[in-house]
């Protein structure tokens, strides 16, 4: 998973607000509120173009006075932002309309860095916030002969190597460069949880749990039954990806019934592994699963070519064209001037037309998923821009992530051979089987990572794991959910937390694990609407305009809704279920069983 929207409120600037004119009298108490959200609605958009602006030249042009002028803009923001929120408490038990009564709980709901009133411990924390992303940003590993690299490219030399010793270098290289990090880490939960407190939340994680229109214990429960119903497919996964990493490692290296090594998953997270799926996973090697790779740098596709590649699938189910300040203004390939934030966002800058892409492009597959991906953020964003500003979001943040990976869904090899990045034929069940381990390697191997960080994260900011423990509990979790084990010995000198850059830069991840059951969820029923009759897995409702109507139906609801509701416009149900997940991956589930027989499986 290599995208993340850009939903991390660290942005704004504070301009000459008129909060006060919203507590003159009225003539009613619901008309006051409703005055009050109007001029919310007003100032917050104000403050979101300026605010994006700073952030957007911060992640594209690191430098020391970008990260000031970003953490200045957060400041003011956050300061008005606390404002508003302590105004809002005059409407607590008066009687207002629906809309205004969710748009202030929304509004409570509308940083993932809440700041302390006191301007000394709001102005540490923004300081704080934008040096850490600015850190990750900067941190290289340096190997002798090569130079110094960014996550990035070692990324991709330890997705490329199969020597155990140079995978073992190239994750602890990069994992080090977390302990610069633990410090400030340290002072920024303290100084958020403060901030958390003093809106009524018990800590930050609460607060973040708080966001899907239940308690944030029922909604502990939700992510954890969402689990239970996918854990065998992954347990099936982790079985199988042991045995063939133990026949090419040897099983002194990887032994049965314990952790995999963090770095011999081809990923620097151990979150997908789809890097070892070509000369390691492949159920059938003799039976080829086309990749676009080779077509992409073949026909020399770039980064321009792929992206409107992306906006046609979009444009064939009834969106409009990406708007032309999207071309002139987005970064598709990494600068040869400057330090960038390579990770792949989404941004909305006006809140209406002006939507860009940040991203270090490269012509391979993946990247092309990542483009397709990035663009179902911003016809959400382009869906909805014409509701007030609060209720401009998805109906919960892992609706946002699910547009795009739902559309790659639909990215089948019968989609691939239409835009000629793939030869038209029909898969044989073999074929199947390799197409779908391929898919697995990517999709049902991130789940457990994608539960881990927040669960991590939520007991970090309540207290119950302590800074003097940050590294050992992160492995115990690791090890626990996904089963695997750091590729070095780690100690709390380090903090390996903070080389995944949504520790660092503080971004939730819950929403990822939504986003990866709500794809299927959300695939199957615009398959449905489509008419299609097959396997799942088989479905591609590219073209569409019966699919696509009901999906942008769907977007444009936005967050004006409670999540339920709007799921239901597309689904028919309110509740989100992994049932389609394991109907789509039912062939290699079957397959899986086989193979696993007489194995080992599970961990310590």
């Amino acid at each position: 998973m290599q995208a993340a929207v850009n939903r991390k409120v660290s942005m704004a600037v504070l301009v000459v607000l008129g909060l006060a004119a919203c507590q003159q009298q009225a003539s009613a108490p619901a008309e006051k509120a409703d005055q009050f959200v109007e001029r919310l609605n007003t100032d917050f958009a104000v403050l979101h173009v300026e605010g994006a602006q700073a952030g957007w030249v911060q992640a594209t042009y690191i430098t020391p006075d970008t990260e000031a002028l970003n953490a200045r803009t957060n400041d003011r923001f956050l300061a008005y932002f606390n404002a508003a929120v302590e105004q809002s408490r005059q409407f607590d038990g008066q009687p207002m309309s629906p809309a205004s009564a969710r748009a202030i709980a929304l509004l409570r709901q509308g940083v993932s860095s809440p700041a302390s009133n006191d301007p000394a411990l709001r102005a540490e924390l923004t300081r704080l916030d934008a040096r850490l992303e600015a850190v990750y940003g900067q941190a290289k590993f340096c190997v002798q002969g090569t130079g110094c690299e960014g996550v990035d490219v070692l990324g991709e030399r330890l997705g490329a190597t199969r020597d155990y010793a140079e995978a073992e270098k190239l994750w602890t290289g990069w994992h080090d460069q977390g302990a610069q990090m633990r410090k400030d880490y340290e002072r920024f939960v303290e100084l958020a949880n403060q901030g958390a407190r003093e809106l009524g939340y018990a800590d930050m994680g609460a607060m973040w749990r708080s966001g899907y229109d239940m308690s944030p214990e029922e909604f502990t429960a939700v992510t954890e039954k969402l689990w239970n119903q996918v854990k065998p497919l992954y347990e099936a996964m982790h079985c199988y990806t042991r045995t063939q990493l133990a026949k090419k490692y040897g099983a002194d290296k990887v032994k049965p019934g314990e952790p995999i090594p963090a770095h011999l998953l081809g990923n620097m997270w151990g979150q997908q592994w789809n890097k070892i799926y070509d000369d390691l996973l492949q159920p059938y090697p003799s039976v080829k699963v086309e990749s676009a790779d080779r077509a992409l740098k073949e026909q020399q596709w770039d980064a321009i070519r792929m992206t409107k590649s992306a906006e046609s699938f979009y444009t064939s189910l009834g969106f409009q064209p990406l708007p032309g300040t999207f071309w002139e203004r987005s970064m598709l390939t990494r600068p040869r001037d400057r330090d960038v934030v390579c990770h792949a966002s989404a941004w909305t800058i006006d809140t209406k037309e002006d939507v860009r892409i940040k991203m270090c492009m490269q012509p391979n597959e993946e990247d092309l998923f990542t483009i397709y991906h990035e663009l179902g953020h911003l016809y959400y964003d382009l869906s909805y821009n014409k509701l007030p500003y609060l209720f401009q979001g998805g109906a919960h943040d892992g609706f946002h992530e699910a547009i795009g990976d739902t559309v790659n869904l639909s990215v089948t090899p019968g989609y691939l051979a239409s835009i000629g990045l793939a030869r038209a034929v029909r898969p044989s069940n073999e074929a199947v089987i390799n197409t779908q381990m391929k898919m697995a390697a990517d999709k049902i191997a991130f789940l457990p990572f994608g539960k881990v960080i927040d669960e991590w994260r939520w007991k970090v900011f309540s207290g119950e794991i302590k800074p003097a423990d940050y590294n050992r509990t992160w492995w115990e979790m690791r090890r626990q959910y996904q089963g695997i084990a750091p590729a070095s010995p780690r100690d709390e000198s380090q903090f390996d937390a903070a080389a995944k850059y949504h520790v660092a830069a503080n971004v939730p991840y819950t929403r990822y694990f939504l986003s990866y059951i709500l794809q299927f969820q959300l695939h199957k029923a615009l398959c449905d609407a489509a008419g299609f009759k097959g396997p799942l897995h088989e479905c591609s409702v590219a073209g569409n305009k019966e699919a696509g109507a009901r999906l942008k139906a769907m977007l444009e609801a936005g967050q004006s809704e409670p999540w339920p509701v709007t799921l239901e416009k597309l689904t028919g149900t309110r509740e989100m279920d992994a049932s389609a997940i394991i109907e789509y991956f039912q062939p290699l589930l079957t397959w899986l069983a086989e193979q696993n027989k007489g194995q080992r499986c599970g961990w310590t």
